[in-house]
């Protein structure tokens, strides 16, 4: 009922007004946070990338009075830059300036989002851009990545979440300023505006900004798109065969439940206990880096993470109608692949049979009313935070998270966990060479007996000879394995 309820609210004519969050505070600093509701889950279904394309154009382009390099000369001077971010039903545009220089600072982003130059030398140069990022980033560098990208286009497969923010290089390869120019007109309305502004700003400046940016269209409302994936109740893999000497992985299954729904602060405390990003404290992290060295980490998310091998904190604004349980396996030697992903199925189903006990949920809860300040330490992370808490119609995220988990019991968790997470309908993305050989152990599951450099505990010995019988059911029909050079195009 919520979700029906934010969505109706997003959508309905009381919306069309600009909605401004203001933080002022006493920092000589101030943050800029433009935020619209739309992103790649609007682009054109032959058109993948179209949302992301604009944004950069807007961000890295020009404006109809001062050329790309000029822009950045004019920025240089104030060390300042407008950043922008693009997901699914989100395209965020950020940045930061000293007080001294907020007029000419916010003259220039005001300019670059209202009054862009639509160039073909800036559409050349983010279009080559956004193909090499695709090529040679995400396809040719960073296996990670690719595994998480890959698991997000299998679960969404055939709906807007099932292409990456980026898009495909034959769709980008012919966009036209003209197309682009059509999806600013459509998207960059006051309807799907919000504007945060935080830090040292004048008085009635929030106000001048708001006023500025009634000169965007009005916009109708438009109906959001639903991004339910249908869980297919079976084990399923996919193997993407690249040169390479270790074996990324991500494994996940859908998750209906988003901030603002009652299972979410139980998942919250479910996700920091089995595998709090970057921390040592994780079930996984513990079970498979810290007592058997076979990775340098592996972590669990309820919510979308990107580029989580370079963040410690997650970005804001990436809010979404659907979620994702997800779990990530940093690299590991091929020879420990088939094991790796055993021991964290077997940790995964023993999470969804036993649950929690008492003084796992203790600390856990103690750590999540501390960290929730970490998330929100600077400035431009309390205006995100705000804007999602508005699209997800619930308090600030602190009180919010913090609220919750003083009423949570280690009952209710378990409950949740019991009620939301499935082992049985998971998806397995791997990247590795020799797939071939990955699919033959998942399908026929041979031992998989580890060897270790120096002597482990006798329990983790023992441990690991019913992991390496853990049956992982999946049939080799289910089992598909994709050349890396065919994603993307």
């Amino acid at each position: 009922m919520r979700a029906l309820i934010v969505l109706l609210l997003l959508s309905s004519a009381a919306w069309a007004q600009i909605r401004v969050v203001a933080r002022p505070g006493k920092s000589a600093l101030v943050d800029f946070r433009i935020v619209f509701l739309t992103g790649a889950a609007y682009d054109p279904p032959e058109k993948p990338g179209l949302a992301n394309l604009t944004a950069t154009l807007l961000s890295e382009g020009s404006t109809r009075e001062l050329s790309h390099k000029q822009l950045v000369d004019a920025m240089f001077p104030m060390a300042a830059a407008v950043t922008s971010q693009v997901d699914k039903e989100m395209i965020t545009f950020y940045g930061s300036t000293d007080v001294q220089n907020l007029e000419r600072y916010y003259t220039l982003f005001r300019t670059m989002l209202l009054n862009p130059g639509w160039r073909e030398d800036d559409l050349r140069r983010v279009k080559d851009q956004a193909i090499n990022y695709l090529r040679v980033s995400l396809r040719g560098a960073n296996e990670e990545e690719l595994a998480k990208e890959v698991l997000y286009q299998t679960i969404f497969d055939g709906r807007p979440y099932g292409r990456t923010n980026v898009g495909s290089i034959s769709a980008l390869e012919k966009m036209t300023i003209g197309d682009l120019r059509r999806f600013y007109e459509l998207q960059f309305t006051q309807q799907n505006l919000i504007i945060g502004i935080g830090g040292g700003y004048p008085q009635g400046f929030a106000d001048r900004v708001k006023k500025d940016f009634e000169v965007l269209p009005k916009g109708a409302p438009t109906s959001r798109p639903m991004a339910t994936a249908k869980s297919p109740g079976i084990l399923q893999a996919v193997l993407v065969e690249k040169p390479t000497r270790s074996v990324a992985i991500s494994m996940g299954t859908t998750l209906d439940v988003k901030r603002g729904d009652p299972d979410f602060p139980a998942l919250l405390v479910t996700q920091s206990y089995f595998g709090q990003h970057r921390a040592s404290g994780g079930r996984l992290y513990d079970r498979m880096r810290e007592l058997r060295g076979l990775n340098y980490g592996d972590y669990a998310y309820i919510e979308y993470f990107p580029r989580g091998m370079f963040r410690f904190e997650p970005e804001p604004n990436l809010a979404r109608q659907q979620q994702i349980f997800q779990i990530w396996i940093r690299p590991v030697p091929p020879e420990t692949a088939h094991f790796s992903m055993r021991l964290a199925l077997f940790e995964f189903d023993k999470l969804i049979r036993d649950g929690m006990s008492q003084e796992a949920f203790e600390r856990t809860r103690s750590f999540l009313n501390k960290n929730i300040n970490l998330l929100i330490k600077t400035k431009q992370a309390e205006l995100g935070y705000a804007i999602d808490s508005l699209y997800y119609g619930i308090p600030e995220y602190s009180t919010y998270v913090k609220s919750a988990l003083a009423k949570l019991t280690v009952k209710d968790v378990n409950e949740a966990i019991r009620r939301n997470l499935r082992a049985t309908d998971l998806r397995i993305v791997a990247v590795a060479q020799n797939c071939e050989d990955l699919k033959k152990k998942l399908s026929t599951n041979p031992l998989s007996t580890m060897t270790y450099n120096s002597p482990k505990p006798e329990d983790v010995v023992e441990e690991d000879k019913i992991i390496e019988r853990f049956r992982i059911d999946i049939k080799p029909e289910s089992i598909q394995i994709v050349p890396v050079e065919s994603l993307f195009e």
